[in-house]
């Protein structure tokens, strides 16, 4: 495992939920609006997490069939768990290597993951691989260069001061490609036709401090898997700067922005 990405633990299905999960629903509808799939498809998600994605898919979407991977035990558990639906079926997969057949799935679909990806052409080629001619191929990511998401932009800015070390931890640092212009690239190489991006914005409303931090020290996230592994007194300190620097609203609630680049194709 590499030191950047040594904080990377997505195990915990309901950790990840109250760190990034309430966001990753909002996205997702969005996403599948700008889409555009007709219903009755077979659809196939790579990276569902706890399925945000995959139940936005099934609210709206009206598919025929839903087939889910994720590497992560925990988050397909937690996944079937909550999105119990007969078109559905979730299971332990890796996007590098997609179990399903050539030419099988009408919509091949990923949600806030290619940036975890090691092999991102390998898994942009696979999702290529199983869409049907001209079948819909679709994948979004945070706009981590730009500072995207807020939240997470207000953390590592803070623990960089107390740690510069920390820097090279935060994800705009790690996955400098997430712009319109490196997917769209990537896109096109793994040979999809069609390519199109666009801007996906939601945002992020925090009842109080209290709702801001906690989600950081359950571990499950870069920010978090970091923020978990401070010592107790670092933790403090590090939780100190943050509740002085976040900006309140009148009622005391902290309210940040969150943006993702979202990007689809078609399959030749």
């Amino acid at each position: 495992m590499s030191d950047q990405s040594r904080h990377d633990a997505w195990a915990a299905g309901e950790s990840y939920d109250a760190y990034m999960g309430r966001w990753s629903r909002q996205i997702a509808p969005r996403f599948l609006d700008w889409l555009d799939a007709e219903p009755g498809l077979d659809w196939l998600e790579v990276g569902c997490g706890t399925g945000a994605l995959s139940g936005a898919i099934l609210a709206q979407a009206a598919p025929r069939s839903l087939q889910a991977i994720d590497p992560s035990e925990g988050f397909v558990a937690r996944a079937r768990e909550i999105h119990a639906d007969a078109r559905a079926e979730f299971a332990v997969g890796d996007a590098r290597a997609l179990a399903a057949a050539n030419a099988s799935r009408d919509v091949i679909v990923s949600g806030l993951v290619l940036n975890f990806v090691p092999d991102r052409p390998r898994a942009l080629a696979e999702m290529a691989r199983v869409a049907r001619p001209n079948g819909r191929v679709g994948f979004y990511v945070w706009d981590y260069p730009g500072g995207g998401i807020g939240f997470m932009r207000a953390f590592w800015t803070a623990a960089a001061a107390l740690d510069p070390e920390a820097r090279m931890l935060a994800e705009d640092v790690r996955f400098p490609f997430c712009t319109p212009e490196a997917l769209v690239g990537l896109a096109r190489e793994a040979g999809l036709a069609a390519v199109e991006a666009t801007e996906i914005a939601v945002p992020t409303v925090f009842r109080d401090f209290a709702d801001y931090w906690t989600p950081f020290t359950l571990g499950a996230g870069p920010a978090p898997g970091y923020c978990a592994g401070l010592a107790p007194s670092a933790r403090e300190r590090l939780r100190e700067r943050l509740e002085a620097a976040l900006p309140r609203q009148s009622d005391g609630s902290i309210r940040l922005a969150a943006r993702a680049w979202a990007i689809r194709g078609r399959a030749a």
